[in-house]
């Protein structure tokens, strides 16, 4: 499975939702790729430990070769770095990947992502995208490449306002580009259980009858302490609260059963 987490607006825990899915996946014996196509490369850092400018062999690199002129293109796989847990990979980032998008949109080079992970399926049991907060040439790829798509959520007005955006704009893509890819859900992430604002938020993204997944990501110290230590939190810390509500939201994804508190006043 081929999945993408996408938003428009930064800060929203892009890269912390498919780390740790990820990392889930391959504690589970998954061989599992992460592909970061954000400039920042937060997520190349996160499992790699090495920031995306001092790597070789990144995903600008497989990129590139799609609009240079070589006789032989290099396999996707080669360009896939194993991380330090088992069964986890990266595509990594690299800050290439700026410059090189005027060229890739130039010469229509939309689809050769989906392409090269499409091979990629042959070698890895699950595959997640890491984008930049934008609308850009990558996030479309990233969008026409996957099956599947999470949308992460800060309990705000202005989150719930890019979220209509964001929505509609899948809409688009799909019609024209990717008629397979499903919105899987939208993650409410840092969400802060005991303020009435994010209950009410979600209530209402609810009602409107937006898919909305069940289990809330809360707010914790302890992502940011996964970050500085360069481990997924099914690693750094297995028995944390925030960490078994990242696996039942994989149970949840999976079609597995979770039972999950009601959201109250």
């Amino acid at each position: 499975m081929r999945r993408v987490v996408f938003n428009q607006k930064g800060g929203v825990g892009k890269s912390s939702i498919t780390c740790n899915l990820a990392a889930i996946s391959a504690a589970r014996g998954k061989r599992t790729l992460v592909v970061d196509l954000d400039p920042q490369g937060n997520s190349t850092h996160y499992l790699l430990g090495k920031p995306a400018s001092e790597l070789k062999d990144t995903v600008a690199d497989m990129l590139e070769q799609t609009v240079a002129f070589t006789v032989f293109n290099r396999r996707p796989d080669e360009f896939v770095h194993a991380s330090p847990f088992k069964n986890l990979f990266v595509m990594p980032s690299s800050p290439e990947l700026d410059f090189l998008e005027r060229k890739l949109e130039a010469k229509h080079k939309i689809y050769k992502l989906r392409e090269a992970l499409k091979k990629l399926e042959e070698t890895f049991d699950a595959i997640y995208i890491d984008t930049a907060p934008a609308l850009n040439f990558y996030s479309r790829s990233a969008l026409i490449a996957a099956q599947r798509c999470l949308i992460p959520f800060d309990c705000d007005d202005f989150s719930r306002q890019a979220l209509y955006n964001i929505l509609n704009e899948i809409r688009d893509l799909q019609e024209d580009h990717n008629e397979d890819l499903v919105v899987e859900g939208i993650i409410a992430n840092q969400f802060q259980s005991r303020a009435s604002l994010p209950r009410q938020l979600v209530r209402e993204l609810i009602e409107e009858g937006l898919p909305v997944l069940p289990v809330r990501l809360s707010s914790s110290v302890k992502m940011k302490e996964s970050h500085q230590s360069r481990q997924p939190l099914i690693h750094m810390a297995p028995k944390h609260p925030l960490t078994r509500q990242y696996e039942d939201l994989f149970r949840i994804l999976h079609g597995e059963t979770v039972e999950l508190e009601p959201l109250t006043d």
